[in-house]
């Protein structure tokens, strides 16, 4: 196999907000992405195929042999020995639906639509997958396991610093440049890892499974609780607990995050804390994109699901199961809706719209801060996404707006 391709299903549409901005493959759980995840494991480049808006920043590449991997799907020992069998023209379902295959590039159409007629089936019996945002933070503490395991094998962490207290049995690994100061880590229940260039702050308190990836902070005394992941360059402090933050998103201050999903680029105000368990504790509903409603998830814990670049006030106050979409601003004295569209500023006085002009602006000015230049393919797909989430904005949005 020469060529491997992550392709988006129907389940990117269950999986917004957070896949308004990236393809399927593109959601860090764990301490890899999804697609990272794939290319250590097969040792291939991956290219998308995704939406066709999305598709300057992710192109499609077709070589004469391609492997095609749902990009909701994750790696497990039983899938890559079918993988590995798939002969050309062979495919993988589940449930009826195309999991992976083996597809040579005279068959791949310049439509981009997969010849799932001309395939030869096998249907599988069991996957691992993400299929609603919530999977993620449910599946985190173990991807941790499995991505440390990927990344560590044959490696030498850093030394532990003396004045580190190490508890129990799994490893610690610590990537170069990774500054740990006097701190208590436990890893009773799990390994802990940190990355290239992390900045763990003195006082603070890990118990793993943890990830801190490349340049991730944790502020000083922070408390941060098993299946959490810090991507890159987050900045975060408080007490937070099986939580995924994308990358470049910060909740720098004091304040309780817990079963929740952060994208990139947001940022939390001091003293803004969820919460993830119902007074009564009973069964918690989210807001599902592809419902256009609230459907019940099952679970008694669930936090929040934040959208990118979207941000709140100081002791902003988030209800059990709450969904922020995209570029959401939220400085409000009581608990918001459970749903918050894309594009909306929601103050105490009213909810009014987050004109185009004025997101862009601020994107360019917050990637500026990470040296990174929104780019022309950025620009367009904010756009894109704009006029896509026009229809959750119409009872503030002016009908000229267009």
């Amino acid at each position: 196999m020469e060529n491997l391709v992550l392709f988006d299903d129907p389940v990117r549409e269950a999986l917004l907000p957070l896949t308004f901005y990236r393809p399927c493959s593109e959601i860090r759980v764990g301490i890899l992405t999804i697609r990272e995840k794939w290319e250590k494991i097969l040792n291939l480049k991956a290219s998308h195929l995704t939406q066709d808006y999305l598709s300057r920043k992710y192109p499609l590449h077709i070589e004469q042999n391609n492997l095609f991997i749902a990009g909701h799907v994750l790696p497990t020992p039983d899938l890559l020995d079918k993988i590995a069998q798939l002969q050309p023209k062979d495919c993988l379902t589940f449930n009826g639906r195309l999991i992976a295959a083996f597809i040579p590039g005279m068959l791949f159409p310049q439509s981009r639509k997969i010849p799932f007629n001309d395939l030869e089936i096998t249907e599988l019996d069991h996957i691992q997958s993400i299929q609603r945002p919530a999977d993620i933070f449910l599946q985190n503490e173990a991807q941790i396991q499995a991505d440390f395991d990927i990344i560590t094998q044959g490696r030498t962490s850093q030394p532990l610093p003396e004045a580190t207290r190490l508890i129990g049995h799994h490893p610690v690994f610590i990537e170069e440049g990774a500054e740990v100061l006097a701190l208590s880590i436990n890893t009773t229940d799990g390994p802990v890892y940190i990355g290239k260039n992390a900045l763990i702050m003195e006082g603070a308190v890990l118990r793993g499974p943890v990830a801190f990836c490349e340049s991730a902070v944790a502020k000083m005394g922070a408390k941060i609780y098993k299946g959490t992941t810090i991507g890159p360059w987050s900045k975060v402090g408080g007490e937070i607990s099986n939580t995924v933050f994308f990358g470049y998103s910060n909740k720098g201050h004091d304040g309780y995050l817990g079963n929740s999903v952060i994208a990139e680029w947001c940022n939390f105000g001091a003293g803004s804390s969820n919460s993830n368990l119902k007074n009564n504790y009973s069964p918690i509903k989210v807001w599902d994109y592809t419902q256009n409603d609230f459907v019940q998830t099952g679970l008694i814990f669930h936090g929040l699901i934040m959208g990118d670049h979207s941000k709140c006030g100081i002791n902003s106050m988030f209800n059990t199961g709450t969904v922020v979409g995209v570029h959401a601003n939220i400085a409000l004295s009581i608990f918001p809706p459970k749903f918050i569209p894309s594009f909306s500023w929601n103050v105490d006085a009213a909810t009014t719209i987050y004109l185009l002009p004025q997101a862009i602006e601020t994107a360019k000015r917050v990637l500026a801060r990470r040296n990174i230049e929104l780019t022309k393919a950025d620009h367009s797909i904010i756009e894109h996404v704009f006029r896509l989430t026009h229809t959750y904005r119409k009872s503030f949005e002016p009908d000229d707006i267009y």
